[in-house]
């Protein structure tokens, strides 16, 4: 067993040096030794002792580099992730796994022919509000759930110069926060019967969806996904009814924000200080009467992401987020396109091993 397993970073772009690079530095046991970049001064400026590859081709040449992540637009994970296990190394890939579900099954072949670990970086499924939330629902705090609504919203009213705002694959905020919130949900409610999405493109010069609206279909329960750029008013993060009360909780989840501020994660180190509202309903002999109680928020923890990667390569634990949760949630992006091409609802093909929970 290796006491520290390299890592090189392919690109050092807002994700890479928000995300990656701090999260691999905190954790014991991997090391960033190089980063393919065509900016070695940007990347020295953060991470001195690290080498600097032009190109990740020869990053992925290096003999001594273990684990290599993908943080790059969404239409070069395919080939980045293809190229680097055909050089016989570990990948992770950021969210979305790939453009396609076809690709994405690709890539579960190649890495299972060449033996290597591939993951795929769903970090929200971290976050201390999402935490909150699914201990609630597990617990059956509220009783028999019959509403369960999550919301990313963020007032950004003019277009970028960005490759998210571009027509290209993989663009687009369905592909963007579509896959954090559609995990999340996964993670908690298993797979749907059937998807029903409206994409929009809301702001003055947008070329691509900019706004979403999704319903996932179960027995009983609705579940609504939303995210738009144009939402300057505060909104709820989670809207939960059930049975016997309701949970509403505002507010992000401040790691993202530590992170960019240059914060240094430690363990269970996402503490949210702003608690999300309960209301359950209490019955006494004489009447039934909603009363609001204490719901202390869980700490976040990105963390364990990359700590599960370290103990799933040292052969002491499975990989935190596995190919076939990448593949499920690749297979609810595409069945919500369709569902908003037809503008209709879509029912969700059976795809091997994916068993619906609620």
């Amino acid at each position: 067993m290796k006491e520290t397993y390299n890592v090189g970073l392919v690109g050092y772009g807002m994700a890479s040096k928000t995300f990656h690079a701090p999260l691999i530095a905190a954790t014991p046991g991997l090391e960033v030794v190089a980063v393919s970049s065509s900016d070695a001064d940007k990347v020295l400026a953060d991470l001195p002792r690290v080498e600097v590859m032009a190109t990740p081709q020869a990053l992925f040449a290096r003999p001594d580099i273990d684990l290599v992540v993908i943080p790059t637009p969404n239409d070069t994970h395919f080939p980045l992730a293809k190229a680097a296990l055909a050089a016989g190394k570990h990948v992770i890939v950021d969210k979305p796994f790939t453009v396609t579900l076809g690709e994405g099954r690709l890539l579960k072949g190649y890495a299972e022919e060449a033996g290597k670990l591939l993951s795929v970086f769903h970090n929200r499924r971290w976050d201390s509000d999402f935490l909150t939330v699914r201990a609630l629902v597990e617990a059956r705090t509220l009783g028999r759930l019959v509403h369960f609504e999550s919301h990313f919203d963020r007032f950004r009213p003019d277009v970028g110069q960005r490759w998210r705002e571009q027509p290209k694959p993989g663009a687009g905020l369905w592909y963007d926060l579509g896959p954090h919130l559609l995990d999340q949900a996964r993670q908690i409610f298993g797979m749907p019967r059937a998807i029903l999405l409206n994409l929009a493109k809301r702001r003055d010069g947008a070329q691509v969806d900019d706004d979403f609206h999704a319903l996932l279909d179960y027995d009983g329960l609705r579940v609504v996904l939303c995210a738009s750029t144009l939402v300057a008013a505060e909104s709820p993060r989670f809207i939960l009814h059930g049975t016997q009360g309701s949970y509403v909780k505002h507010g992000l989840d401040p790691q993202e924000a530590w992170l960019k501020e240059g914060q240094t994660p430690t363990p269970q180190w996402g503490v949210d200080s702003r608690d999300g509202e309960l209301m359950l309903q209490e019955t006494d002999s004489e009447e039934a009467s909603l009363v609001a109680h204490a719901c202390g928020t869980l700490p976040g923890d990105y963390l364990a992401y990359y700590i599960g990667i370290h103990d799933a390569l040292a052969g002491e634990g499975t990989n935190p987020v596995s190919v076939d949760d990448a593949l499920a949630v690749m297979q609810l992006l595409e069945t919500g396109l369709d569902s908003a091409r037809q503008e209709r609802w879509v029912k969700l093909k059976e795809l091997g091993g994916l068993r619906r929970k609620y």
